[in-house]
């Protein structure tokens, strides 16, 4: 018999009964009955009972040892009584009556227990992320992660893509988020970067005749911290394609995502393909953001047109001056009281917004001050223009365009979660297209790029040179589900007089381009083909496949908010002679 185990914790099954077995793993609980000791013993795969009696050198065994101690149990499969059994575990109609057991390491005391759902701080969980990942729900999110990116593996290349490596020790850029930048010792005061994204290496390769690129790459940005975004560093299925069309794209990648989360919805819905294209404006409108969750039906529609020649003074002046008014329905609200809306409205004064307008209906009667002054005709031609009902509430948020979207689409999210009307048995995945392709930033008081630099213009070079700036679209587009962004992408620009003038809409010289992007440029002018492609983060995959609401709780050893690692220690000081090799002085910041 094997030194440590014949079976692992989730093999043993009533056909071995009168087997003897060997089994190593944690002592996962223990329950001790007087004379006899009830031990659930752990491993990566499953739970089996253990069980000994008070005469058994087992028993003076187990009954030291601690929780989360390591041992190796030798003995009998048994049967469990009938009113024993535990129909929750595959071995739950058997249990090891143990003759001989090996303490292989023993726990000291535990700064948190592994066996319950108690929450626990997250610098402690962070602090021990090894015993963190031994509970359940952690150990099965991380074991989702690794079966989700295989099955990512082969239906890539089952679509006909190659995998390639690309560098991690690259150029900075000055487009994008922050570097993360490594020091060369072989070069004194010159610097690599860790890649924002593979970005231009997998337009190369497309450039070099690869034709259909992906792989499963880490991305390094030193940003801050969110819900859906890990500090750091963050995994993406990065992926090109050459002589493509933005509809190539598309058709590529949904039958991987869509068969992807089918394979793990694990009974919940996911929408069919091909998935809706949204215009990033009508998005905009209809949703208040460019991150739409389809599973809420709440429409917003624009009313300015209501309230040109309103008795509702605010809203008239509002749209006199060049604003917008947006409304929100709130469905089947007759029975809330006004407390509801008004609790609304000091929600978006404390988002910072001037407020949230509102409307009640019931039984067809309007309440409340807006319905009072734009007077009972007006709110009833809005309400048939929406096709609300008789007892259907509304919400209006006013101002300039971008604020008015921005109040939209948080209400509308509040006022379906509010009123349960997002159906958490669903995946809903929709394609935005059509961004804008460049902005006005009030800051620098200057059009710069609104998305993605690299991009094609719809229209290239004619638009460029014929169009308002923002008035140009361009071949980009975001992958969305149940309103979480999963990936960016475009039809690249491959023509180097088509960057040169897009740069320089955005105020950069032929100079600039050739020097912060010396490596692409060049090689567009050596025969470059159109292409395109994206790039979905994993990491948000798996998190909406497990359904956890924070992205740390699918990463096997994320950092803290403040980007940092705490069981590694993790930035932590190095010592002078590693400065000296790297030609740098470290200079302390000045106080105050």
């Amino acid at each position: 018999m094997h030194i440590y185990r014949s079976h692992t914790c989730a093999q043993l099954r009533k056909s071995d009964v009168g087997s003897t077995v060997r089994l190593s793993g944690w002592i996962h609980r223990k329950r001790d009955h007087g004379n006899l000791l009830f031990v659930d013993l752990r491993d990566h795969y499953g739970l089996t009972q253990i069980v000994t009696d008070v005469d058994s050198e087992a028993f003076k065994v187990l009954e030291k040892a601690r929780a989360e101690s390591v041992v190796t149990v030798t003995g009998e499969v048994v049967a469990r009584a009938a009113e024993t059994v535990n129909g929750n575990l595959p071995t739950g109609e058997i249990e090891i009556r143990a003759r001989e057991v090996t303490l292989q390491s023993a726990a000291q005391e535990l700064p948190m227990p592994v066996f319950g759902d108690a929450e626990y701080p997250e610098d402690i969980r962070l602090r021990y992320r090894f015993l963190d990942l031994r509970r359940e729900r952690l150990h099965n999110n991380i074991v989702l992660r690794s079966n989700v990116i295989s099955s990512v593996r082969r239906r890539m290349i089952d679509q006909g893509f190659t995998e390639f490596q690309t560098p991690i020790l690259t150029a900075s850029s000055p487009e994008g988020a922050r570097d993360y930048l490594v020091p060369s010792r072989v070069h004194p005061g010159k610097f690599y970067a860790l890649p924002q994204a593979p970005q231009m290496f997998k337009q190369l390769l497309m450039v070099a005749g690869f034709d259909r690129y992906f792989q499963i790459a880490p991305c390094f940005r030193d940003e801050d911290a969110r819900a859906d975004r890990s500090p750091g560093e963050f995994y993406q299925l990065d992926f090109e394609m050459s002589f493509v069309t933005q509809d190539d794209v598309f058709n590529a990648i949904e039958p991987v995502l869509h068969g992807l989360f089918e394979e793990f919805a694990n009974g919940r819905q996911v929408s069919a393909a091909p998935f809706p294209r949204i215009p990033y404006r009508e998005s905009m409108l209809k949703y208040g953001s460019d991150k739409p969750d389809l599973r809420n039906p709440i429409v917003i529609t624009d009313v300015s047109a209501h309230f040109t020649a309103s008795g509702f003074g605010l809203f008239e002046r509002i749209v006199g001056g060049g604003g917008v008014v947006r409304a929100i329905p709130a469905p089947g609200t007759a029975d809330k009281s006004r407390k509801f809306f008004d609790d609304m409205n000091e929600w978006a004064r404390s988002e910072g917004h001037a407020g949230l307008g509102y409307v009640t209906r019931k039984g067809g009667e309007f309440g409340g001050p807006i319905a009072k002054n734009h007077g009972e005709e007006g709110m009833a031609a809005i309400y048939a223009a929406l096709g609300l009902g008789p007892d259907d509430g509304l919400f209006f948020a006013a101002g300039n365009e971008a604020q008015a979207a921005k109040l939209a689409g948080a209400a509308r999210t509040r006022v379906g979660e509010q009123l349960n009307l997002i159906d958490g048995n669903k995946f809903e995945f929709c394609w935005i297209v059509d961004f804008p392709m460049f902005e006005y930033d009030e800051d620098s008081k200057k059009v710069d790029f609104s998305h993605n630099p690299f991009s094609m213009p719809q229209g290239e070079l004619h638009a460029l040179e014929t169009m308002d700036p923002l008035d140009i679209l361009a071949y980009q587009y975001d992958i969305v589900c149940n309103g979480v962004e999963l990936s960016s992408g475009a039809i690249r620009n491959h023509l180097p007089e088509i960057m040169y003038k897009a740069f320089e809409i955005a105020g950069y010289s032929q100079e600039d381009v050739d020097t912060n992007f010396a490596g692409m440029i060049n090689a567009f002018k050596f025969g470059a083909p159109p292409h395109g492609g994206s790039a979905p983060g994993i990491d948000r995959i798996v998190m909406l496949l497990a359904d956890e609401p924070n992205i740390r709780e699918v990463i096997v050893f994320p950092m803290n908010q403040k980007a940092e690692d705490l069981m590694m220690g993790a930035p932590g000081p190095v010592t002078a002679k590693q400065l000296r090799e790297l030609n740098i002085r470290i200079v302390e910041q000045t106080k105050g």
